[in-house]
């Protein structure tokens, strides 16, 4: 039983040093799924990195069901911030309708058809 603790204790402390800490997923973090408007491999490149921020853990949009599933901490970033982050770029997410003015910025063949 005091091996098996000692274990614990170093295979913990090596992994509160490791340099992949920040990849990992803690207790606290949430994990949603919901749709962004998109048509590409470019669309996938740029709405998966606007969300290189702080709070978020892992990203993945689906090109084809255009639903994005992101892994964060509700204490660095919110839902709704990650959201108008996707806005920002272009994107039209379920929640938050990007400008005009940025939605114009995307390539042409980022240029999905907008509802509404």
């Amino acid at each position: 039983m005091k091996k098996s603790f000692s274990l614990f204790l170093l295979i913990t402390g090596l992994l509160a040093l490791s340099p992949l800490k920040s990849l990992a997923i803690n207790f606290g973090d949430e994990t949603t799924s919901f749709k962004v408007n998109g048509t590409c491999t470019m669309c996938k490149k740029k709405i998966e990195t606007s969300l290189r921020v702080k709070g978020v853990k892992k990203v993945n949009w689906d090109r084809e069901t255009h639903m994005l599933t992101v892994t964060y901490n509700p204490g660095d970033i919110t839902i709704d911030e990650i959201h108008h982050r996707i806005a920002a770029v272009g994107y039209d997410t379920d929640k938050v309708k990007a400008t005009d003015e940025a939605y114009n910025k995307l390539d042409e063949c980022c240029q999905y058809k907008r509802e509404g």
